[in-house]
Formats: structure tokens, C-alpha cells, sequence
């Protein structure tokens, strides 16, 4: 029997992928995203031309990673990062590709590479927060954050990325803040609000959970993830016949069943217990279930 595991990434689902293709071995005495790669597949010298400029490599990257082939966006942005080896943009595009594959300490090798050509690289920042919290330390994204919200305290989306951070880490006031703030600057932007309710749930505040995430949930629009998000604050208030509602929107009847009762079990415990339950499951998302948010 499987288990509903949308709790498992409500605060940061980042849509890991199974790693495909061949290793790639790092070079001795230089930069770790300075791979090697086949250079007819990137730098024209296959009889057609003169070889891919540093602005073309990285269009072509991102057309790669944005149709899902992400092994060869990261080769592609490698050799991109050799053409400009002081410029972060390709350090981080890289490290965005391998969050994406799953590879959180090579995203981290990336992330922190970029950083150090420029400490305050805002893609880098964000990204090596993200890696931290997928790795489960929270603690260790609050430096980058801190150092990103300074140059852009006003940004919804960075806001977001902090409270995740703080709920991730048992801070919850701080991060209803965090996306309440977010919500006065991007007022319809559904993931803060999901964020936001399932914070308050986690506080026991059902009531105001519910008011925010339900006219979400119940929409033509909704998504499952909103949906499955809602069916488990039902299910943390002890609303069973709600719950069940929500989850059989989505699911078949063993799979509501058993999310019925893990819901059950998840109120039994302390509020700590519990918080520190669902937190736990952010790294144990499978593909095959919906998620609640996209921390991005």
C-alpha cells in the first residue's frame, strides 16, 4: 500500500529527477564544473561552422534544461563556464540543472562556484539555499538568504524561499511573516498562500488555514497539489469526512484509506513530533504523487 506523500514536499518540492547518462570525471587541477564534454557536440568543429560563442552555449543550455534533457544542459553550460571562467551565471545555471537531476552536492560544488566569482550572485544565493534546505539544513540557507534579501527585501518569491527556510527549521511565526509580506506584494500568488496554510496548520491554526487554501483547493483551476494540501490540514484538524472529500478528488479509495490514517497518526503526536514528521518527509518525494509547493 502506498502512502500519499504530498506532505512529504509541501514546503519545498523541487522536482527531483532520476539522474540519466553517462558519469562525467571530474579534471584534476581545475574548477569542478569545468568538465569534459565532447567538443563536436558544442563548439561547431564538426565541418559546420566556427565554434559556439559563450552567449550561444547558454541559450542552448537553457533550451536543453527547458525541454528536460538536464544532463546536457549541464555539459552545455560547462563548457560554457570554460569560455567565461570568471562570469557565475553558468556556475549557477548549472547548479539550477543538477537541483533539478537530484545531484544536490554537485549543485552545491556549482552553486558555491559561482559565488565565488561574485558573492552576491542572486541565482547562486537562492539556488545553494534551496540545496541546503533539500539536504535537510535549513539553518545553513539562512546565510545565503540573508545575504540576497539585502539587495532584494521587496521580492515575493525570495520571501517565499525565506519562510520555507523558517518553517523548515520550526520557525513558523517568522514564516507566516515572511509570507504574509509576500502576499502583500504578489496578493495572487497561489504557492504563498499554500505555504501560508499549511505554516498555520502546522500551528494549529485550522480555521485561517483552511479560509486561505479552501476557495484555492475548490476552484476550476485548482491544482492537486492544492487540493492534497487541503485534504491534509482537513486531516490534521480531525475533519475526516473533508479530508476524505478532498483526497478522493485525486485518489482511489486504498490510496485515501491509507492517507486517512497517516493523517490520523500524524495527530497523535506532540506538536513538535508532528511538525518535525512532516518536515522530515521533504526528502522522500516520489514522482508519481503530487506535491503541495513549488518553494521556488
Amino acid at each position: 500500500m502506498k502512502r500519499f506523500d504530498a506532505t512529504a514536499s509541501t514546503f519545498l518540492a523541487l522536482g527531483l529527477l532520476v539522474l540519466a547518462g553517462c558519469e562525467q570525471v571530474p579534471m584534476r587541477g581545475i574548477d569542478p564544473l569545468m568538465r569534459v564534454v565532447d567538443p563536436l557536440t558544442t563548439n561547431g568543429r564538426d565541418g559546420g561552422g566556427k565554434p559556439l560563442d559563450y552567449a550561444a552555449l547558454m541559450r542552448i543550455g537553457a533550451a536543453a534544461q527547458a525541454g528536460g534533457d538536464r544532463a546536457n544542459a549541464v555539459a552545455i553550460f560547462r563548457r560554457a563556464a570554460a569560455l567565461a571562467p570568471g562570469v557565475p551565471a553558468p556556475f549557477a545555471a548549472a547548479g539550477n540543472a543538477l537541483l533539478e537531476m537530484g545531484q544536490v552536492d554537485e549543485a552545491i560544488v556549482a552553486y558555491n562556484s559561482a559565488l565565488t566569482r561574485n558573492e552576491r550572485d542572486p541565482e547562486a544565493l537562492r539556488g545553494l539555499a534551496r540545496a541546503y534546505m533539500m539536504t535537510g539544513r535549513p539553518q545553513l540557507a539562512g546565510q545565503p538568504l540573508s545575504v540576497a534579501y539585502q539587495d532584494t527585501p521587496d521580492d515575493a518569491k525570495l520571501l517565499q524561499l525565506i519562510g520555507v527556510a523558517d518553517d523548515l527549521a520550526g520557525q513558523h511565526e517568522e514564516a507566516q511573516a515572511r509570507y504574509r509580506r509576500g502576499l502583500e506584494l504578489s496578493p495572487h500568488d497561489r504557492a504563498l498562500s499554500l505555504n501560508l496554510a499549511l505554516s498555520l496548520a502546522l500551528t494549529g491554526n485550522y480555521a485561517e488555514a483552511v479560509g486561505i487554501l479552501r476557495p484555492l483547493a475548490t476552484a476550476v483551476t485548482s491544482s492537486q497539489r492544492e487540493r492534497q494540501t487541503l485534504a491534509l490540514i482537513y486531516g490534521l484538524q480531525g475533519d475526516h469526512r473533508n479530508a476524505q472529500h478532498m483526497a478522493r478528488l485525486d485518489l482511489g479509495a486504498e490510496a485515501t484509506a491509507a492517507n486517512l490514517a497517516y493523517y490520523e497518526s500524524l495527530r497523535r503526536l506532540s506538536p513538535e513530533a508532528r511538525q518535525r514528521a512532516i518536515g522530515s518527509l521533504g526528502a522522500h518525494t516520489s514522482a508519481s504523487t503530487p506535491v503541495a509547493v513549488n518553494a521556488r
